[in-house]
């Protein structure tokens, strides 16, 4: 085994592990029950027990402090529907709800208002906003999404949004011949293939993701590229909470490796059928596109 899929294997694994490093919070207010002598607002009631779960998986895999879990919390609740359209947003409220002070409090609200999902205006005060002003584009929004109520109509627009951007991103990068990423995505294969024989799921799917981000990013379109994160968002969330991507199998690892075939020879034509041909492994996909025709 190289160095590269030792390292990467070793990492995946102690980052599954669940053992927050130092310096790490491991602690959701909204996941705690309240303290007897305080009562929770009427505004947050009816909120979802198990959001705190996802939130404390989504946030620590991140290492965010309070900011970031705030951030994570408040989105999962606009984006499950608990926090409706044009539903105001009282900061003290949140604060005291959260535990947390208004500086936090504050920035977390600038977050979501950049994500699309509140709106702040003079004497009106922050409000929830519709679905239509949402940047569903958002690595965030995309993750809230797929592990909320919308979750089937998510990856399914993730699906069909893949086969869009990545066989075309396939046949531009054959064209550039850079050795070093070839390399690169080569060695990606050898850490899935490896990962595949010792049933790493996790190690599968990480090599799997940078594979794809890679690719897109060496297509010579800066327009592509900056839909890298995305793809990478789709990963992560398409195989449901079991493997975090991509399903592990011997013929997607025999797909990935014609994709590097293809890039190795120059054969955009190649790379991209390849490519075709690896989004329609899973059965998620098949429903929303057609397998590539024989030729």
């Amino acid at each position: 085994m190289s160095t590269l899929a030792h390292t990467m294997m070793t990492a995946a694994r102690s980052a599954d592990s669940g053992v927050a490093g130092p310096g790490e919070l491991d602690r959701y207010p909204y996941a705690e029950a309240p303290a007897p002598d305080r009562v929770a607002g009427p505004s947050w009631e009816g909120a979802d027990p198990e959001l705190g779960r996802v939130g404390r998986r989504a946030a620590g895999s991140r290492g965010r402090g309070l900011h970031g879990q705030l951030v994570q919390q408040l989105g999962q609740m606009i984006v499950s529907g608990d926090l409706g359209a044009d539903r105001p947003l009282v900061p003290e409220e949140i604060g005291q709800r959260f535990e947390v002070s208004r500086t936090v409090v504050r920035e977390s609200l600038r977050v979501l208002e950049a994500k699309g999902l509140v709106s702040a205006r003079p004497n009106v005060g922050t409000r929830v906003r519709p679905v239509s002003d949402w940047n569903l584009l958002d690595p965030d929004i995309i993750e809230w999404r797929a592990f909320g109520p919308q979750r089937d109509d998510q990856r399914r627009e993730l699906s069909e949004l893949r086969w869009t951007i990545e066989p075309l991103a396939a046949r531009l990068a054959a064209g550039h011949g850079r050795e070093d990423v070839q390399q690169r995505l080569a060695d990606m294969v050898e850490i899935m293939g490896h990962a595949l024989g010792q049933g790493d799921a996790l190690t599968f799917s990480r090599a799997d993701a940078e594979f794809h981000t890679l690719l897109i990013q060496v297509a010579g379109n800066r327009m592509l590229e900056h839909l890298s994160g995305i793809v990478s968002a789709a990963l992560q969330v398409s195989g449901g909470p079991v493997t975090g991507c991509d399903r592990p199998s011997e013929t997607a690892l025999a797909q990935h490796a014609r994709i590097v075939d293809a890039l190795g020879a120059g054969d955009g034509a190649a790379a991209e059928a390849a490519m075709r041909q690896l989004l329609t492994v899973h059965p998620e996909i098949e429903r929303v596109v057609p397998a590539p025709r024989e030729h």
